[in-house]
């Protein structure tokens, strides 16, 4: 059974009130969004990403590279009572429409509407979900929620519960909307299906979601996510859509099948008729929309399993796509597979951008895929033509019985790879010679490669796995990247030190029917489950912690759940090791710098700087066989989010360190958009585990990012500068 809880610090009409006031002042400041329809334009943040295109840029300019230093915390807000015990992994990005922040958190994934400036809580709503909750694939909070509003006073926030239903609430109450769906609730597992079409269970069927509803104009529109794809039970799981409703009403508009069905586009990709007994193939990162052109833009997943495909020959479309389709009736316009039969965990991580931009004298309206792989592919959004020359190009083999790989995989040649995408001998750590010398003795064990270098039948006397970079976790992961519309730059945080052994072994039968799933030869199996599973509200704790499944080498709190993309991810837990083994004395088998913030000129598709990002871990700094190397700022392994405004880009650390600079925590940086210097830091109690945003309130700029990780709960921290340092800011 489903029950509603919501709680109502100020009345509604005290909370018109307030709104109004807030409203007076942004306009003194200069805000000129038309009436009734917020933006970015005025001050304030109205999608995850910052608007409907995913830009995740906001023209603001009060806080900038010579008062960034001067940042002061605004107010906090701590998330341990949203739900039965404290959630450690709050991947949230907050909205802000006309004074009122709306934020998900906790371990029931409550909805709260804060004063944005004060932090202070008008409203909570939660639902209890009980054992639909406890079931659910995507646990803990979630990445954030939606807004929408008809111009005229009607104002929605629509989030999809842990359980898998889209509810729509009264912004100004934080009441569910009754005219929506039944009761405010749209239940989406209702068509949700295996196999050739069977149903799935409402309670304990297998789909969720962590990342928003995407609302464009009057259709919301919802993916899907799955549990992690490296230790799966069946290949044939539940299968991915993505579904638009009518906003007003919950009224199903339209459904496209990631998977094709007899007689749709693609079906005849899935060889042997193995649409019927494989699933995934969801979209559980952000989609984006162009609203004038009425297209959508949809990030595709891996199907079922993400690092074997026996059960499912064929290229498998769409799996690890781009796809582009039409808002009111969901058919496709145009489609292009980044990778052909995947097997990495690729995925598509992030959301697509929609970019503006010159190329050759000519504009053109194009989209932008960050991958995992370092690699940023570009097309026209309407047409879905390449906008530089995407290049088929031949890649290593498999080798393992009965997979079937692609002989070539495409490589676009504009522009450069933004993060390192494979192992070479020359990407082994080479601090001291020693240790250079120790690092290829431990390569020995594995298979390195470039990128595209396929999983191995794991065996004991070797190779373990294929040592690969950027294909559980970053290059981009879910965090994403943004674009600047008026430098027409793309800018991004990437991992260039997440490495992960892909080895494979035959489950035990009584657990999968897979062939092969993610394992070590040697070892005792382990199911690799994602990061928060078992946590929602209502979840019974474990007599013993369960035993944590290996990760690639970002050693965040996600990463310790497997890191990749659906939901994996976090803050920091500290260190900057290997993961798995790959280990060199406790130090991470690549050489660094281990994550960067990048900047590319999309006019020329080309770098324009690569900066370190973060302090040097504190175990490759106190180092005993480093003592006396002169070794340069290393950045941090992991995978954070960025916000860009007029001259900055801002973003976090995902790693805990202590220097002599600061104590035991994480900072909030600043970089030079035109030149990748690092301009401010601020210090942050625990790591940067939700990406950050910005706006403006009675002719105050504030930025708000979560953190959480290790022993820290998630909190949501907003800073600003001091009253006396405050000025008016920039606005379009």
């Amino acid at each position: 059974m489903t029950r509603s809880v919501r709680r109502s610090v100020l009345a509604p009409v005290t909370l018109v009130a307030a709104i109004g006031l807030i409203e007076s002042g942004a306009r003194l400041a200069g805000q000129t969004a038309p009436p009734g329809l917020p933006s970015t334009r005025t001050g304030e943040w109205t999608h995850y990403t910052a608007d409907v295109r995913g830009s995740r840029y906001s023209p603001l300019d009060q806080i900038n590279a010579g008062n960034f230093n001067q940042l002061e915390v605004a107010w906090r807000f701590k998330t341990d009572n949203l739900g039965t015990r404290p959630e450690y992994k709050l991947e949230g990005t907050p909205l802000m429409v006309k004074g009122v922040v709306y934020a998900t958190g906790g371990t029931r994934r409550s909805v709260v509407a804060l004063d944005a400036k004060s932090g202070e809580l008008i409203w909570v709503h939660a639902e209890r979900e009980g054992a639909r909750a406890v079931n659910a694939p995507r646990q803990l909070s979630g990445r954030g929620l939606s807004y929408w509003t008809d111009g005229k006073g009607d104002e929605r926030v629509l989030y999809v519960t842990t359980g898998y239903r889209l509810v729509a609430l009264n912004a100004k109450s934080g009441a569910r909307v009754s005219s929506f769906g039944k009761d405010g609730v749209v239940d989406m597992k209702i068509g949700a299906v295996v196999g050739k079409g069977e149903q799935i269970d409402l309670e304990t069927g297998e789909i969720g979601l962590h990342s928003t509803p995407t609302v464009a104009k009057d259709v919301v529109i919802v993916g899907s996510s799955f549990r992690e794809g490296l230790t799966v039970k069946s290949h044939n799981n539940t299968k991915g859509l993505i579904r638009a409703w009518d906003v007003r009403t919950g009224r199903l508009l339209w459904t496209f099948h990631t998977i094709p069905r007899p007689g749709e586009f693609g079906n005849d990709t899935w060889e042997n008729e193995s649409w019927a007994i494989n699933g995934n193939t969801g979209v559980w990162s952000q989609i984006t929309v162009d609203e004038e052109a009425g297209l959508v833009y949809l990030p595709v997943e891996d199907p079922t399993s993400d690092l074997y495909g026996g059960h499912r020959p064929g290229n498998n479309l769409f799996g690890d796509s781009l796809v582009c389709v039409d808002l009111k009736t969901g058919q496709r316009k145009w489609h292009y597979q980044i990778v052909h039969h995947p097997i990495w965990d690729f995925d598509m991580p992030a959301a697509p951008l929609l970019m503006d931009i010159t190329v050759d004298g000519k504009p053109v309206k194009a989209v932008a895929q960050a991958t995992k792989q370092g690699l940023l592919y570009v097309f026209d959004r309407i047409t879905g033509k390449p906008v530089w020359p995407i290049e088929e190009r031949p890649v290593p083999q498999t080798d393992v019985p009965g997979e079937k790989t692609s002989p070539t995989q495409p490589f676009p040649t504009r522009p450069p790879a933004y993060s390192r995408n494979g192992v070479m001998e020359n990407d082994l750590v080479d601090f001291t010679p020693e240790i250079k010398a120790q690092a290829l003795d431990v390569a020995k064990r594995y298979r390195l490669g470039p990128v595209f270098l396929p999983p191995l039948v794991s065996k004991a006397e070797g190779p373990l796995a294929a040592l690969t970079a950027g294909t559980l976790s970053g290059g981009v992961n879910w965090p994403g990247s943004a674009y600047d519309p008026e430098m027409h730059a793309f800018f991004t945080h990437a991992c260039n030190a997440c490495i992960a052994p892909l080895g494979l072994v035959a489950p035990p039968k009584e657990f999968s029917d897979l062939d092969y799933v993610m394992g070590t030869a040697g070892q005792q199996f382990r199911p690799i489950v994602g990061g928060g599973e078992g946590e929602a509200a209502d979840a019974p704790r474990p007599a013993t912690p369960p035993a944590a499944p290996p990760a690639p080498a970002t050693n965040t709190a996600g990463a310790a759940a497997g890191a990749t993309g659906g939901g994996r991810g976090g803050a920091a837990a500290g260190g900057g090791g290997g993961g798995f083994g790959a280990t060199v004395q406790g130090l991470n088998i690549v050489k660094p710098p281990y994550g960067v913030v990048v900047g590319i000129n999309m006019d020329k598709g080309e770098l324009m700087w690569s900066t370190p990002h973060g302090d040097t871990p504190d175990n490759v700094r106190n180092h005993a066989a480093l003592r006396g190397v002169n070794i340069p700022r290393t950045g941090q392994q992991g995978n954070v989010g960025v916000v860009v405004t007029k001259t900055l880009v801002i973003v976090g650390d995902p790693l805990v360190t202590t220097t002599p600079d600061h104590p035991r925590g994480g900072m909030l940086r600043a970089y030079d958009k035109q030149t990748g210097k690092e301009v401010g830091a601020v210090f942050m109690p625990a790591a940067q585990s939700g990406s950050p945003m910005t706006y403006l309130v009675d002719g105050r700029q504030y930025i708000v990012v979560a953190v959480s990780g290790g022993n820290y709960s998630g909190e949501y921290i907003a800073f600003s500068l001091p009253a006396s340092a405050t000025r008016p800011t920039n606005q379009q």
